[in-house]
């Protein structure tokens, strides 16, 4: 009897007999993971436990808890749904079903239009096929006996899938009970697994993406291990959903995105108060940090952009116009107009590092079917900087820009985890100085103490960088921040300094944003304090509520002495009930109410009602503006 040698995870070796499946060596290793295996990785490629093994391999087993396992849920999941469709609607035709993140979806073509009243029929029947715990068997076909088979069940998108295939492509279906599906694989040992699932949604899709085929349905859904983990992100999304910035920005009043100018937002008053403040900070610190600021023209000339490169790895996000013949381009990015402002004038070693910030308003092409509130714009502000450096220097700049990074975010209460992005297919340069520059800013953030993840191929064309993705206040992620380190723009706009031995050296060049784009920036704002911005952003900081006419001049005296101190408030003197306008201040989420009446007027009192809090008491007034103050001023 021939053995084959399984290395485990642990480095561990054992011998099974040749052929032996998966699921056989899951089960010799222990009953709780055979029970729990979802996949297993042999030599780090995932398979179905039901595969045999005939040779030496390093078996690792998936389990639920991970993203791959998490995968196979949702892909199987897929299966189940399309299975569950077939008992209820006999004649729709399937095309793809794939696991997405967070979920999954299948293209159907029926005749049928599906309803919500759909879904939850759907989701019962999935219920049932889960209960009966069907194991789904692989099975590898010739591609001729895969063509009928998918033929005579009039499944022309199957068969249109298995036509593009290579020739000597391995056509493979899963079946679970009456259910056979066209599929690579790998997935779940059986139904039973999908522990935990939901359907959501009901969108239109064009098959295979093209607007030149046939609309399809696609129904949305997903699932979890657990019915905990389940609930959890289902409740994130009611989050999420209520609170959406395009829907609070509309009701607070801070922006709008308008027919004559998509993609283009406008900033309403309330809206620049934001901004304004986002900007002052951004300005207080980069000072501290020993930055200086510079402004470039937002139209520059086709040659300039032919020389930084961007002509001909970024045209088809530009936009141009012709001045007196000549072409030029808006600008996409800051960074060309910052080289030009380097070379006006000769630099010595002595000088640098050089430290220059630029918040510039940048346009980039966007389809218009990718637009979404300020998150995906056609112009935006960048709060940019770039740092022109030695080579020796490379090290102390980063971790000094990781600082800052890292002040900017705790003051509004982001968690962050870095990604280091390598060389992508269209980079400028040679692999020599993108090696030297990736190890340099993996050295940098090894020696700062700064955990990071790679992210393969998704480098800038000029140079690697690093990406800082913010975690806000229900969880979910947002890429903003970034420092990108280019040794080829330099080259290209021959940037140099005099060196201490006197000669002429190339200077190496940081690109980093902290907000990433203003106004992007401002949406995740919205939505992580869900329009209840701390009181040194709020664009009204306090209402003052008189309870009669009689009270209004004092409100408006108390009014006037706030606003002289630089606090921004609003008098609510509407002949409406008190009731009805602390409950319109609640709805506008202003941090501090103040209602004044007899006892108040009488003593130079005010009697306070906090955000979140309700009635706080009574205080004097001078007391309360100090108490206002320390909040703004720390920036709590």
């Amino acid at each position: 009897m021939s053995v084959v040698n399984v290395t485990l995870k642990d480095g561990s070796v054992k011998g099974f007999a040749a052929g032996i499946t998966l699921q056989e060596v899951a089960a010799a290793l222990g009953h709780k993971l055979a029970k729990q295996a979802l996949l297993a990785q042999v030599d780090g490629v995932n398979k179905d436990l039901s595969d045999r093994l005939d040779h030496d391999a390093k078996v690792e087993f998936v389990l639920a808890d991970t993203p791959e396992g998490l995968h196979a849920i949702r892909h199987t999941a897929a299966h189940v749904m399309a299975q569950a469709i077939q008992h209820l609607f006999p004649d729709v035709k399937f095309a793809i079903g794939p696991a997405i993140a967070n979920g999954f979806y299948y293209d159907l073509d029926s005749e049928h239009t599906f309803t919500p009243e759909d879904l939850a029929a759907i989701e019962k029947e999935m219920a049932r096929i889960v209960k009966e715990d069907l194991p789904l068997k692989r099975s590898e076909l010739p591609r001729q006996e895969a063509l009928e088979f998918f033929g005579a069940k009039g499944e022309k998108y199957k068969v249109e899938l298995i036509n593009d295939l290579p020739e000597d492509a391995v056509i493979s279906t899963y079946t679970q009970g009456d259910f056979t599906d066209l599929c690579a694989g790998p997935h779940c040992p059986s139904t039973g697994k999908v522990k935990a699932f939901k359907l959501q949604s009901i969108a239109g899709a064009y098959w295979r993406g093209s607007e030149k085929n046939k609309m399809l349905q696609r129904i949305y859904g997903t699932a979890f291990n657990s019915k905990e983990e389940l609930a959890a992100y289902l409740h994130m999304l009611e989050e999420a959903a209520r609170r959406d910035h395009r829907k609070l920005g509309k009701e607070l009043d801070i922006f709008a995105i308008m027919d004559e100018g998509p993609g283009f937002p406008f900033f309403l008053p309330n809206g620049m108060i934001i901004r304004d403040e986002l900007i002052k900070y951004w300005r207080s610190v980069h000072r501290r940090y020993g930055y200086e600021e510079i402004s470039t023209p937002m139209i520059l000339s086709r040659k300039l952009w032919e020389q930084s490169g961007h002509w001909d790895h970024y045209k088809e996000n530009m936009y141009f116009t012709q001045i007196d013949e000549m072409d030029y381009a808006v600008k996409p990015m800051n960074c060309p107009g910052g080289m030009l402002v380097y070379k006006l004038h000769p630099h010595s070693y002595r000088e640098l590092p050089i430290r220059a910030g630029e918040l510039g308003l940048v346009h980039r092409h966007e389809l218009s079917g990718a637009l979404h509130g300020l998150f995906r714009v056609r112009c935006f502000t960048q709060d940019d900087a770039h740092i022109f450096m030695t080579e020796a220097q490379i090290k102390d700049e980063i971790q000094n820009v990781i600082r800052l990074f890292d002040e900017v975010y705790a003051t509004f209460g982001l968690k962050y985890h870095a990604e280091l992005s390598t060389k992508p297919e269209n980079a400028m340069g040679d692999d020599a100085t993108w090696e030297r520059t990736t190890n340099a800013l993996k050295a940098a953030m090894e020696d700062f103490g700064l955990a990071y993840v790679i992210n393969e191929g998704d480098g800038a064309f000029y140079g690697p960088k690093i990406d800082f993705h913010l975690q806000d206040s229900i969880g979910r992620t947002w890429q903003c921040g970034t420092i990108q380190l280019d040794m080829q723009l330099p080259e290209r706009f021959d940037l140099t300094y005099t060196g201490e031995d006197g000669l002429k050296h190339r200077p190496v060049m940081i690109h980093r944003v902290v907000y990433g784009s203003i106004e992007r920036f401002i949406g995740i704002l919205i939505e992580h304090y869900a329009g209840a911005f701390p009181a040194w952003l709020a664009p009204c900081q306090v209402r003052i509520l008189p309870i009669t006419d009689k009270h209004a001049a004092y409100a408006k005296e108390l009014a006037a002495k706030f606003f002289d101190l630089g606090l921004r408030v609003k008098v609510d003197d509407r002949n409406e009930k008190l009731g009805y306008k602390i409950r319109e201040a609640q709805v506008q989420k202003v941090p501090y109410s103040l209602i004044v009446g007899d006892k108040e007027v009488e003593q130079g009192t005010v009697n306070v009602r906090k955000r979140g809090e309700g009635d706080i008491g009574a205080m004097k007034a001078e007391d309360f503006i100090a108490l206002l103050q320390k909040e703004i001023a720390e920036k709590r």
